[in-house]
């Protein structure tokens, strides 16, 4: 049955009030939609930008339903909100991306088994639930890293091990939580492929996008990526396959490790993520602008990019160099209005469209 469009005026509720939701509520108010924010913390970057503000923990009923009675539709902007906070939300309004979804993404042992149980090409992995279990598992592992099943992001939440290395130590670093053990990958480079899809299930992809790390955060990412045709193409059709087996509505993306001609799954992000940034000022329509499409029910646009991109995140203090970096007049600055730059916190990005 064809859902009703939601159209410019309405309200859209987004929780989450970090740097995805400020850019998310600037993209909604060029088509001329509202968006409220829901978020715990009161002094979230997406509170500069938004027509209306909850501040509250994702617990509470009464603030929940308050918020589901002002709003058109829901998304959210990371994955870290509780499953049981957007299953009462969907009770009441249009939830898109679905908690299907969130709920497959939040759980690391559980994505890799969705994306397995699909047919596509997984690392070796393991679930682990004590140190015992780790102990027994890195025998037949080798070089491999642990991670918490569960709210890891950016580097956290994991350990890299080696052959001889204490199991107990490394259970203990990740605070003896549910965890899951990968298999490390010699990869040649990794890459994200940011998918929209509507309500009908028309899907636009951007990608391959090239990404570099420093300190386990995204460093760099850069369009075109220089992989194969055979391995864009790879990344490209899984990545389309994941958001069909999930009945995805909005913007998702899929991290892969390219060896070769061939891709490894890495991880899902069931939102719109810090490789998409580049696409504000050098694609034809941002993924920002085609999440928000997308959770309406509107055509989507058209996702090319209009030269050769790249795009680089401001970590901790390097956000103070914005003088500096608008001197270049091809640089073109973010910055997400938080308070406190902390070593590890992204600030802003500096996107630059080589033409």
């Amino acid at each position: 049955m064809t859902q009703p469009v939601i159209a410019p005026g309405a309200t859209i509720g987004i929780l989450g009030g970090g740097q995805l939701g400020r850019m998310l509520a600037m993209a909604a108010a060029q088509l001329g939609y509202r968006c409220h924010i829901f978020d715990p913390d009161p002094a979230a970057p997406a509170f500069d930008v938004c027509a209306a503000r909850t501040v509250a923990d994702y617990g509470d009923p009464e603030a929940l339903g308050r918020f589901a009675a002002s709003v058109d539709v829901v998304t959210f902007e990371f994955e870290n909100v509780p499953v049981a906070a957007l299953a009462r939300l969907e009770a009441h309004n249009p939830t898109r991306p679905c908690s299907r979804a969130l709920a497959t993404a939040q759980d690391r042992l559980s994505e890799k088994r969705f994306v397995q149980a699909a047919g596509l090409p997984v690392s070796r992995y393991a679930g682990i639930a004590s140190a015992e279990d780790l102990a027994a598992a890195l025998g037949d592992f080798g070089p491999s890293i642990l991670k918490t099943r569960r709210f890891g992001y950016d580097g956290k939440g994991q350990v890299r091990l080696a052959p001889g290395d204490d199991p107990a130590v490394a259970w203990a670093a990740i605070g003896g939580q549910p965890a899951i053990l990968e298999a490390l990958v010699p990869f040649d480079t990794e890459v994200s492929v940011i998918v929209a899809r509507g309500l009908d299930g028309a899907e636009v992809a951007y990608g391959p996008v090239e990404n570099t790390h420093r300190n386990g955060i995204l460093d760099v990412s850069r369009v075109p990526a220089q992989v194969s045709a055979a391995a864009a193409d790879a990344a490209l059709a899984h990545t389309q396959t994941i958001a069909d087996q999930l009945g995805y509505v909005g913007v998702l993306a899929v991290e892969w490790f390219v060896v070769g001609d061939q891709v490894l799954f890495n991880e899902i992000a069931p939102r719109v993520h810090n490789s998409g940034h580049w696409t504000i000022e050098g694609a034809v329509t941002s993924q920002f602008e085609n999440h928000i499409r997308a959770i309406c029910g509107l055509p989507l646009g058209e996702p090319s990019p209009v030269a050769a991109v790249d795009m680089r995140n401001l970590i901790g203090e390097e956000a103070h160099d914005w003088a500096a970096i608008l001197r270049d007049p091809q640089s073109h600055l973010h910055l997400y209005g938080k308070h406190e730059a902390r070593p590890g916190r992204k600030m802003g990005h500096v996107t630059k469209v080589r033409r």
